[in-house]
């Protein structure tokens, strides 16, 4: 089948120049007859440059992190971007499930049919449907040419698989914070990152001594009071505890301090949590704006076996992340099969989940052997402290593929792009461009 391209719309604005490309392409690529779906993507593009100039720059496809998250919004060039289109077009991508790519949550998944239907349609929603998407779009938009791949986070994963199965198509990779571990099963990570952000706590209530008071007081109130989120979900300790996901980030770390000062207000019934609380730690213990991640988020560690709530087994080995510990930590990015219980945008989605988490065949994400023989510039940050791919098994993996150069470093965390994307960015895209 030959895929389907358009352009939606064109626009100028503070020195970005964008089209809004719309893909048709197959549900399953290995049924290129079969169902199609949209897949939408943002190609950006400086006005320093002529529109010829532009059209004759190499691409750089932007593979976000997640799972589940859909590709950036700008409203001008900063960070990493800015510095990329000074030599690129960059396309960003709305990985399928997100964004205008069919997006797939708990109203357009009940199209589907029933739990076992909207299960069997997920499973084209990993990294080698998305590789395998990415592959079909560049021979739309750039032929025979091979384009550079940055990959963040999850994107990374991507970007891995990508190496895998479709190298031909690869000038360059970059990642960050994204070297996933290549074999194993998803127990080992839990294992490793429970313990990341255990340190992590440590270090952040070192900083904040009077926070470690604050969070268990937060942590028996709402075990001895009824507290609602703006979208009706009850709070309860395990879902505040996923506040920790401030501790993933250089900057961010601190604005949990600012986030648990608002906590308690006085009202006529005694102490309550405050509105003004309540509504900032909405979007990050809900995961309405992204189901996929929780959805889908243990299936990118599964090759051949179930991951069988990895994370909700492996807590039982780390007493001090249990809600009813004398004074709880803070979790990281852990899915659990209470949050299709307690998160109103979760629970429509339960029985799909439990049939994606008993999933005992999933195909491999890695060929291991080809990594090893690797021939594609590969430059990865990994960050020594990071609390969401851990230091550790990113360097294993650093150490499987062949020619990747690995710049370790311990002054930023998961999200380091938000910090200094232009620095990162200039600093691996030097690192891949002097192997060749």
């Amino acid at each position: 089948m030959a895929e389907r391209h358009s352009i939606r719309a064109r626009h100028e604005f503070r020195g970005v120049r964008t089209a809004e490309h719309c893909f048709s392409l197959p549900l399953d690529h290995s049924v290129p007859d079969g169902e199609s779906i949209t897949v939408f993507a943002r190609e950006y593009s400086s006005t320093e440059h002529s529109e010829a100039e532009a059209g004759e720059l190499p691409w750089l496809l932007f593979l976000q992190g997640g799972p589940g998250g859909r590709g950036n919004r700008i409203s001008s060039f900063s960070g990493w971007m800015k510095a990329a289109a000074r030599d690129f077009r960059i396309l960003m991508l709305d990985q399928r499930g997100t964004g205008l790519s069919s997006p797939a949550d708990r109203t357009t998944l009940p199209l589907r049919g029933d739990a076992a239907a909207q299960a069997r349609y997920l499973t084209h929603f990993r990294a080698d449907s998305i590789v395998a998407d990415a592959e079909a779009i560049r021979g739309i938009l750039a032929g025979d040419r091979p384009w550079t791949v940055f990959g963040q986070s999850f994107g990374g994963f991507c970007a891995l698989s990508y190496l895998s199965y479709a190298p031909e198509g690869l000038r360059e990779v970059l990642i960050t914070g994204g070297l996933a571990p290549l074999q194993g099963p998803a127990e080992r990570v839990y294992r490793a990152t429970f313990q990341r952000v255990a340190e992590r706590n440590a270090e952040y209530f070192g900083w904040y001594p009077e926070d470690r008071a604050l969070v268990t007081r937060i942590a028996r109130h709402l075990e001895q009071h009824e507290e609602y989120l703006p979208d009706g979900g009850r709070l309860t300790v395990e879902r505040f505890q996923m506040a920790g996901s401030f501790l993933g980030g250089n900057t961010r770390v601190d604005a949990l301090h600012n986030l648990l000062e608002d906590a308690f207000v006085e009202g006529p019934a005694g102490e309550r949590l405050s509105d003004a609380f309540l509504e900032q730690l909405r979007p990050i213990v809900g995961r309405s704006g992204n189901p996929l991640y929780a959805v889908m988020h243990e299936s990118i560690y599964g090759q051949g076996q179930a991951t069988n709530w990895a994370a909700h087994r492996v807590l039982e080995e780390f007493a001090e992340f249990r809600p009813d510990a004398t004074h709880p930590l803070l979790t990281g990015e852990m899915v659990y099969p209470w949050y299709f219980e307690q998160d109103p945008a979760l629970v429509p989605l339960r029985e799909v989940a439990e049939l994606l988490a008993a999933k005992d065949d999933w195909k491999p994400l890695y060929d291991v052997e080809r990594l090893a023989a690797n021939t594609v510039p590969v430059a990865a940050a990994v960050y020594k402290d990071d609390i969401y791919v851990d230091h550790g098994l990113s360097m294993e993996t650093a150490g499987a593929i062949r020619g990747l150069q690995a710049w370790v470093t311990d002054d930023f965390h998961h999200d380091g792009i938000a910090e200094d994307g232009e620095g990162i960015f200039a600093r691996l895209f030097g690192m891949v461009r002097g192997q060749r």
